[in-house]
């Protein structure tokens, strides 16, 4: 099945006006001007949405190939690949066995910088141990037929193992040194949260290292005796979103926040981004987190954050200049909001929002630009979405 969707009938906010108009879960007050509700904009290019494909099974990433096609990952285990016109191939045998249960499954893929010449794939997924479940990294070559994986090789296991089923992250990239960056959730449970503030613990962090799963050179708890080596940044909750700015190369994040607080971050290493600390969110029963403070001295305050919740997953920036106006731009898979996230970005600051394809009612689990310049958007129905110029 294939369906049009023209911006038309998208009926934006009226530009200016902010794109929530919901009440705040609670009326914290931001830490500086813009950083929640900011205007909404809105595309002046004519694009068009297109459904290529409805097969998917529960996908979760999506990592595009020189070639213009994309290999996407299913939440079961399975990793497939869809063409220009959203045909899927079989599924690729040879990934070792994930934990499906609850958040767990296949999550984050990215492929090696230099593919074309060694095919290497690397991927996150959960792991069951006999003490527990966590997030783990592998590697391995993409055959030439494309029927397999090759060589798989976990290189890599966020401890400590929990048994949960919640808030594994987690997506996975390549920085602009060549190293491996992805993250991790700090598993949900109140037994757990506190983890996400430890040197000493993976959950809740965003992870640095090299293709051999080693704590990659310049890492900022490199020669600390207190910290691991491994940790990048961290005080986070769960990092469904990964992205670096096609410009500056920086890292940058989102991750959801409990009823409200969703995250937009900036990253800087070894920095400390306060959860549970401080949020701008209340647990789902309507208590206060900790103190109730969204501000404290050490703690990185987010670019942007929503109340009520994105429910933010997969995101990137756009690189083409098809639509001109993108440049530059952050897309985010919205989840239970059930839209694509544009966030115009100046200086390092929001300065505008708008929301793509609210009109679908998709739960968008990730956004990644093709080799053609198009943004491709899956869904967790099984819905594979190309966005572009009309």
């Amino acid at each position: 099945m294939m369906a049009c969707n023209k911006k038309q009938q998208q009926r934006p906010t009226p530009e200016g006006i902010p794109v929530e108009t919901q009440a705040p879960n609670v009326a914290y007050k931001p830490a500086f001007q813009g950083q929640t509700r900011i205007p909404g904009v809105k595309t002046e290019t004519a694009y068009e949405s297109k459904v290529l494909s409805e097969g998917l099974k529960k996908p979760w990433g999506i990592a595009p190939l020189p070639d213009g096609r994309l290999l996407i990952t299913q939440k079961s285990g399975s990793l497939i690949i869809a063409d220009a016109s959203g045909k899927l191939s079989r599924e690729i045998s040879g990934i070792p066995e994930v934990n499906d249960r609850g958040q767990g499954g296949l999550l984050g893929i990215t492929i090696d910088p230099d593919f074309a010449k060694n095919r290497m794939v690397y991927w996150t997924f959960s792991e069951k141990l006999k003490e527990g479940n966590l997030t783990s990294v592998a590697k391995g070559r993409l055959a030439d037929d494309e029927k397999s994986i090759e060589n798989a090789t976990v290189i890599y296991r966020a401890t400590p193992a929990y048994d949960g089923v919640l808030h594994y992250g987690s997506r996975i990239l390549f920085d602009k040194t060549g190293n491996i960056v992805f993250s991790t959730g700090e598993r949900s449970d109140k037994e757990t949260r506190p983890q996400a503030q430890s040197l000493k613990s993976a959950l809740g962090k965003v992870i640095r290292i090299t293709v051999d799963g080693k704590p990659a050179p310049g890492n900022p708890f490199l020669n600390r005796p207190d910290a691991r080596p491994e940790l990048y940044s961290w005080g986070h909750r769960n990092v469904q979103g990964l992205a670096l700015h096609p410009t500056t190369g920086d890292i940058w994040e989102n991750e959801m926040g409990p009823r409200g607080g969703d995250e937009v971050n900036l990253l800087s290493a070894g920095k400390n981004y306060g959860w549970p600390t401080i949020t701008y969110g209340i647990e789902y029963d309507g208590k206060t987190i900790g103190q109730g403070k969204t501000q404290m001295e050490g703690m990185e305050q987010p670019v942007y954050y929503w109340d009520p919740v994105a429910s933010p997953s997969g995101m990137t920036f756009y690189k083409g200049n098809r639509i001109a106006e993108w440049q530059n731009n952050l897309f985010i898979g919205g989840l239970s909001s059930q839209h694509i996230v544009r966030l115009v970005i100046e200086n390092n600051k929001v300065t505008g929002e708008e929301r793509l394809l609210s009109n679908e009612g998709q739960r968008f689990r990730d956004v990644a630009q093709g080799a053609d310049g198009a943004l491709y958007a899956i869904t967790d129905s099984g819905r594979l979405y190309r966005i572009d110029k009309k």
